[in-house]
């Protein structure tokens, strides 16, 4: 007998439509229908489609036996009406698409789009840059009780709007809340259950390790040391093996798997670290075994995670336990295990590796929604929430296809026929919804549209309401009134303005000119060919002492591939410098597996590189017994030094000979392996890729240790790939004594031009003979300087 009212619902659901068919027969009950049209023709109404906003509508008053005549109009006390025309607009621009042949061009007087604005965005954060300042524009207004809510189904455009907000100090109510996954506390579980199931891998480990929840005992920053210490000396390049003993392993290893940078570490560095990884792998050992297991039940698995997770959080002061579970998101991430913990028993055995994957989705059903401290005047909604509420301003947001209308869901299981068998409602029921909460939003008193133009590089199509209203109204004329109109100019102005500063600078080229003793004074013949083409590199790592980081989990990479088959290949040719072996494939293959020493245990070294290697023995074996029959190995990997003059004083040239043999009847050859790329005759004789014909001018004035003097004949290329084929011999010139001289000359005007104060260590001074890859291009901000045109007239 009391009064029940149900407001707000389509009755969508069956149930909910059950519900509000009693709730409509009680002696005092009211059901309260959001947006009910009364402008459609009944020709059309009885035409509509799913797609249309009022669809539900139609089908619930249909279920509950009534037409649109008897239901009347709820008179609300203080609610502001927009009036008759603009219901009538919406009305038009959602007609049923089966009533196309019917369109024709209305009566629209100026009041139907009064108070409606436009903007069209480039980007999404240029469109949450400019809901951010109207929102800001609401606070500043004269009214000091104005309210102002933004309504959007795309939830990366809610977030973005919240930090704009937070650039002026507000933060701002979002209804839906912030994925239980993505809060510091839920981020946190997450990676540290995938770190144990990729096995320590170096980006889960480090993606867990840098946490900011993170301790391990340890104050935080001491902490955050030891996780740089190990990133420096095991996770920059190839993997090491896999878990805890894997990285042990790699670390005791240490001159085969450790960065040039982190072999400057003390014993005493590697030790503390060893023992760090020691207590990190005790911490995990229960979690790892649970996580190894085919069958594991989720209680264990969860019991064992929270243990690991609060032993990795606890710092020096502080218990594990009381850092994880504190605050907001804390307290939500603590109910959620709790939950999870009561829902186990009934939850069969998982491969405990599927635990990440299904920890994951159910914190994604999860929301943290703040208790306080959020702006009362200013909101975000979703298009659920916004239906019964009114703003003084309201902005939809976000109307591009495929976000404001969603994407219809693809079933992979029924097809249409069988769902409507089935009684299930079609796939485009999510669009009608969509269209009525656009068409309720619409007729707010103030109302601002905006779009993205493109999204994440990729251009987008406006939402079909969007386009359907501007036919309507180009064809009553209006469109100025909303598109393209000053206020619209003056908004995104002023968003563009934010971050620009009041004096630019624009980017220049580097040109920096160090004094002459500062200089480099010997430099290698390779970094020769750097010096030509990127002068700041030398600059960067000799002057400045910059040394490149390798990538985390790099893919095997050429450099250390290189270096592994010089040492095997050079380990072989000293052994047997006559005649060779039978069995030289195998034996070379075995000093193959020392060269490579404790690498072998690294996967992706076992899984690419050695088979490689071992094409490149047999092809290695083969070209060198054709070759012993008119040369002979004079030195491998040798070292000579060669001193030139120049107005600074002495400057030394320095290399390293992969080998040089003694050729029939007389003369030498220069051979350089390589496992990369190799320069080409062209590159070679133009002076371009210089490191052959320094190295012949050097051992023909007995530069080398152990080599004497003599015309060098050959200067050649084996290029090493184990491809197919595995090996090929290139030539890198027909006259090395022409080359060697024209390089010698190019030095020394090198060494004379750089020995003037005033010649700066410019970055890629002839982009024409710029190299492939510049370690040091960031730090020359080269795409900075290069797009304005600071190259030119250098």
């Amino acid at each position: 007998a009391d009064p029940v009212i149900a407001a707000g619902s389509t009755g969508t659901i069956p149930a909910t439509a059950d519900l509000l068919e009693v709730v409509a027969g009680l002696p005092r009950g009211r059901v309260v229908l959001p947006g009910l049209d009364r402008h459609t023709g009944e020709e059309d109404w009885e035409r509509l489609e799913p797609t249309h906003p009022q669809f539900a509508i139609k089908r619930l008053l249909t279920r509950l036996g009534l037409s649109r005549e008897e239901v009347k109009d709820w008179e609300a006390p203080g609610l502001k009406a927009t009036g008759p025309a603009r219901a009538r607009l919406v009305a038009a621009a959602m007609r049923p698409a089966a009533a196309a042949e019917t369109w024709r061009p209305i009566e629209l007087p100026p009041e139907a789009i009064r108070g409606v604005r436009r903007l069209d965005c480039a980007t999404p954060h240029e469109e949450a840059g400019v809901i951010a300042l109207i929102m800001r524009g609401v606070l500043e207004h004269q009214e000091k009780s104005r309210s102002a809510a933004l309504v959007t189904p795309d939830r990366g455009l809610a977030r973005r709007v919240a930090a704009e907000l937070k650039r002026w100090g507000i933060e701002i109510d979002d209804s839906a809340g912030q994925p239980l996954a993505t809060t510091p506390t839920g981020a946190f579980l997450r990676l540290t259950a995938e770190m144990i199931a990729e096995r320590a891998a170096p980006v889960p480990l480090l993606a867990a390790l840098k946490h900011p929840l993170a301790a391990g005992g340890m104050r935080p920053a001491a902490f955050r040391a030891a996780v740089r210490r190990l990133e420096l000396a095991l996770l920059r390049g190839p993997r090491p093996g896999e878990g805890f003993q894997g990285l042990r392993a790699a670390l005791k290893s240490r001159p085969h798997s450790v960065t040039k940078r982190s072999r400057a570490f003390k014993d005493r560095a590697f030790k503390d670290l060893d023992r760090w990884l020691g207590d990190l792998e005790k911490a995990a050992r229960t979690f790892s075994r649970a996580m190894e297991r085919d069958g594991a039940e989720l209680a264990e698995l969860v019991r064992a995670h929270v243990a690991f997770a609060e032993a990795l959080a606890a710092s020096e002061r502080e218990a594990g336990a009381d850092r994880l579970w504190a605050g907001e998101a804390g307290e939500a991430a603590a109910g959620f295990v709790a939950e999870l913990m009561a829902a186990a028993d009934g939850f069969g055995p998982i491969p405990g590796r599927a635990y990440p994957a299904l920890l994951g989705s159910l914190m994604e059903g999860r929301a943290v929604r703040p208790r306080y401290g959020r702006h009362p005047r200013l909101h975000i909604w979703g298009p659920l929430e916004a239906r019964l509420q009114h703003p003084d301003v309201l902005i939809l947001g976000g109307l591009n296809e495929g976000t404001w209308p969603p994407e219809p869901a693809v079933d992979p299981w029924l097809s249409r026929p069988m769902r409507k068998d089935f009684g299930l409602p079609p796939p485009e029921r999510r669009i009608g919804l969509s269209a009525h909460d656009f068409a309720q939003g619409f007729c707010a008193r103030e109302v601002v549209l905006t779009r993205a133009s493109r999204v994440e590089g990729t251009p987008t199509v406006p939402s079909r309401w969007l386009l359907r209203l501007e036919t309507l109204l180009r064809r009553a004329g209006l469109e100025d009134r909303i598109e393209e109109t000053e206020e619209s100019r003056e908004w995104l102005g002023w968003q563009r303005g934010l971050d620009l500063s009041e004096r630019v600078i624009p980017a220049e080229r580097p040109a920096p000119r160090p004094p002459v003793p500062a200089r480099p004074r010997r430099l290698s013949v390779t970094q020769v060919e750097t010096w030509m083409r990127d002068p700041y590199a030398i600059y960067a790592r000799k002057i400045l002492r910059l040394e490149p980081l390798d990538p985390i989990d790099a893919d095997p990479g050429a450099a250390e591939r290189g270096k592994f088959i010089h040492r095997a290949l050079d380990e072989f040719v000293k052994a047997y410098p006559g005649g060779l072996p039978e069995d030289a494939v195998a034996r070379l293959l075995e000093m193959g597996r020392e060269a490579f020493g404790p690498a072998l245990a690294r996967p992706g070294v076992w899984a690419f590189w050695w088979p490689r290697f071992e094409r490149i023995a047999s092809w290695f074996v083969e070209t060198e017994r054709r070759r012993r029959a008119g040369a002979r190995p004079l030195a491998t990997e040798v070292h000579g030094k060669y001193v030139l003059k120049g107005p600074a004083g002495a400057f030394i040239l320095t290399a390293t000979a992969d080998r040089i043999d003694a050729l029939s009847p007389d003369g030498l050859a220069i051979i350089d392996y390589k496992t990369g790329r190799v320069p080409s005759a062209k590159e070679v004789a133009a002076g371009l890729a210089p490191q052959l014909p320094l190295e012949a001018a050097m051992a023909e004035a007995g530069a080398f240790a152990g080599v004497p003097k003599g015309a060098v004949r050959e200067l050649g290329f084996w290029w090493l790939t184990g491809g197919d084929p595995a090996g090929e011999q290139k030539s890198a010139g027909k006259e090395p004594a022409d080359l060697a001289r024209q390089a010698l000359d190019g030095v020394r005007r090198l060494i004379a031009a750089f020995d003037d104060p005033a010649t700066p260590y410019l970055a890629h001074p002839r982009p024409d003979h710029a190299p492939a890859y510049g370690a040091y291009d960031h730090l020359a901000r080269l795409k900075e300087w290069a797009a304005g045109g600071a190259a030119e007239g250098h």
